[in-house]
């Protein structure tokens, strides 16, 4: 299981607290993978984008008009965390239904 995030977001720390054996990557650090966001956007779409997030609000209009998956790449703290991978699948966020899924 891989769990891509941020080490100082608090809902990344709760799910790596919770499934301590995923093995972790700092978006800021490492990057996802050109692959897996693909994936994931083809998903999630517009929902894999942080809208609320300090880094969306300081960007201007025109970097907002861009495509989600070059924003990422150039922004990857833009992405919703976290972004899980297990078993193939792809889950986002740290929700109630995410947590049975991985959790049992």
């Amino acid at each position: 299981m891989r769990l891509y995030g941020l080490k100082t977001c608090d809902t990344c720390r709760k799910a790596l607290k919770s499934i301590p054996d995923a093995e972790f990557f700092d978006v800021r650090i490492d990057g996802v993978p050109s692959e897996i966001l693909a994936k994931a956007h083809a998903q999630f779409g517009d929902a894999l984008l942080n809208t609320r997030s300090t880094t969306w609000r300081g960007l201007n209009e025109d970097e907002r008009q861009r495509a989600p998956l070059e924003l990422l790449r150039d922004h990857p703290t833009l992405m919703k965390r976290p972004l899980i991978e297990a078993g193939g699948q792809l889950y986002l966020g740290w929700t109630k239904p995410v947590q049975d899924t991985l959790l049992g």
